[in-house]
């Protein structure tokens, strides 16, 4: 178990994988789930010559189970603090979902040398909330409703976000994966609740637009058409027009957690950006 100690005393745990001298993939995962969450992706890219680096956020799996500092400032932070540990130069850094936010936002601010491309997953930049600014966002009783669910019975809640739209297992053709929806349950329930429930605030009030403005590295925007937890129209195109240089993967039909339902379509398209 690795494990570094932020500034403030958090212990973030991290796998790190391969040989130091390849080049480095980072993987972020989503809300409230773990390290774990990239398993496929990490053996995919471990075995193609790459070193695959992925940690829990703060509050979320192994990691300690912070009361505080559970937004993007702070989980950007603890990101360099990782870099910074492992030495990290030349690195991709892939996020899915909430990860995503963690990578633009950390991406905006690296030290020179650190970063040398990003990917964005299903991911909940530029801004997921409703406002006059954000017409096409989701309306903040959809984020009030996570977290009365969260309150009320997180263990059931976090049943049915798997079951349910997270995966698209509940359309009528879906191909549903017990083993897939388990292994959420299992990431969110060893995160810590009061993390999980300021992070709803995190990945749907922080407004990204600066971060995405501000980066100038290769960034590759991909999102699943059917994406029922950050809605497609909302999210990737306007991050990708944000972006100085950006390009736009769309896949038609395909939900929210496309890395674990899609892999053999998702691994072989992050490989070809990373090596091109």
């Amino acid at each position: 178990m690795s494990y570094i100690t932020t500034k403030d005393g958090t212990e973030i745990f991290y796998k790190d994988w391969g040989s130091k001298n390849a080049q480095p993939i980072v993987f972020h995962h989503g809300w409230p789930l773990s390290a774990d969450d990239w398993d496929n992706q990490m053996l995919f890219f471990l075995h193609n010559g790459f070193r695959v680096i992925a940690h829990d956020r703060r509050g979320h799996g192994r990691s300690t189970q912070t009361a505080h500092g559970n937004e993007m400032d702070t989980y950007a932070a603890d990101v360099a603090e990782l870099a910074q540990a492992l030495d990290l130069k030349n690195a991709v850094h892939i996020g899915h979902s909430t990860g995503g936010g963690e990578v633009a936002h950390y991406v905006a601010r690296a030290k020179p040398g650190r970063v040398a491309k990003a990917v964005l997953i299903g991911a909940v930049p530029p801004i997921m909330v409703k406002s006059k600014k954000n017409p096409g966002g989701l309306p903040i009783e959809v984020f009030d409703g996570f977290r009365a669910a969260l309150v009320a019975n997180r263990a059931q809640f976090y049943y049915d976000v798997p079951t349910g739209p997270f995966y698209g297992f509940n359309r009528p053709d879906a191909k549903v994966s017990q083993g897939i929806i388990d292994n959420w349950w299992r990431q969110g329930m060893m995160g810590g609740a009061k993390a999980h429930y300021d992070c709803i605030k995190a990945f749907s009030e922080t407004d990204f637009t600066e971060d995405l403005t501000k980066i100038d590295l290769p960034v590759l925007v991909m999102h699943g058409s059917d994406d029922q937890i950050v809605p497609y129209a909302d999210s990737a195109p306007l991050s990708s027009k944000l972006l100085k240089n950006g390009t736009l993967k769309t896949y038609e039909g395909l939900p929210h957690g496309l890395c674990a339902t899609h892999p053999e379509i998702v691994n072989p398209d992050l490989l070809a950006f990373i090596k091109g």
